[in-house]
């Protein structure tokens, strides 16, 4: 077995994940997302940290505490990057009712070019506000 398995979990979540201070944008994006869901932002601890996923590369960060398990989405956006691609940001939540990730996803997986403000973003016809079940 050898020392693979430990090798890949130390490159995947010490050195791919970087801690850093959350940004004004990310806040306001969180909390407008929120808000679009219905819910009080108030409600939810934002953390000062996050864990930028990927070095950064697409914009995801991780909101809550390590070992978190994921519950579902609270909301998925859409928004076409300054080069055109579209890329789609889910926020979701975990088992515990706090905020777990903001992520995004550039559908050609390339790098995010401009990071998007709230008027930037589009939701599905059909979108329904977040409701617990």
């Amino acid at each position: 077995m050898g020392f693979e398995p430990l090798l890949r979990f130390f490159y995947n979540f010490v050195i791919m994940n970087v801690l850093r201070k959350i940004r004004d944008e990310e806040i306001e994006l969180i909390k407008f997302l929120l808000v679009k869901s219905n819910l009080e932002p108030n409600q939810f601890i934002i953390s000062d940290m996050v864990d930028e996923y990927e070095g950064g590369k697409m914009g995801s960060v991780g909101l809550g505490k390590v070992g978190a398990v994921y519950e579902r989405d609270i909301i998925q956006a859409e928004y076409s990057d300054i080069d055109g691609i579209e890329v789609i940001i889910s926020l979701t939540k975990d088992t515990e009712n706090q905020l777990l990730d903001l992520d995004f996803w550039k559908t050609d997986f390339s790098k995010l070019l401009k990071y998007p403000a709230p008027t930037d973003l589009k939701f599905k016809e059909n979108y329904t506000p977040f409701t617990e079940e």
